[in-house]
């Protein structure tokens, strides 16, 4: 819902929101070593493990820190 009412506010353009919600259509399965990016597509990196209640670790580019996230928020690559 996040993309499609940033689309009507004019935040992100009609491509990028047909990804994001094509990409939540599929199946949110990563796994590690997966190459992934945010929705918005502004940050890549990659998945470093499944966490047992299905959030995922994962490193950005070019930083050292691990993040934990949804899989629903990270598009594969």
């Amino acid at each position: 819902m996040s993309a499609v009412a940033h689309y009507i506010a004019g935040v992100l353009d009609r491509e990028r929101m047909v990804e994001i919600v094509e990409g939540l259509c599929e199946s949110a399965e990563l796994k590690a070593g997966d190459r992934v990016k945010t929705l918005r597509g502004t940050t890549h990196g990659v998945i470093v493990r499944v966490l047992e209640d299905g959030r995922v670790e994962w490193r950005p580019e070019g930083s050292a820190s691990e993040l934990t996230a949804l899989p629903e928020s990270l598009l594969r690559e």
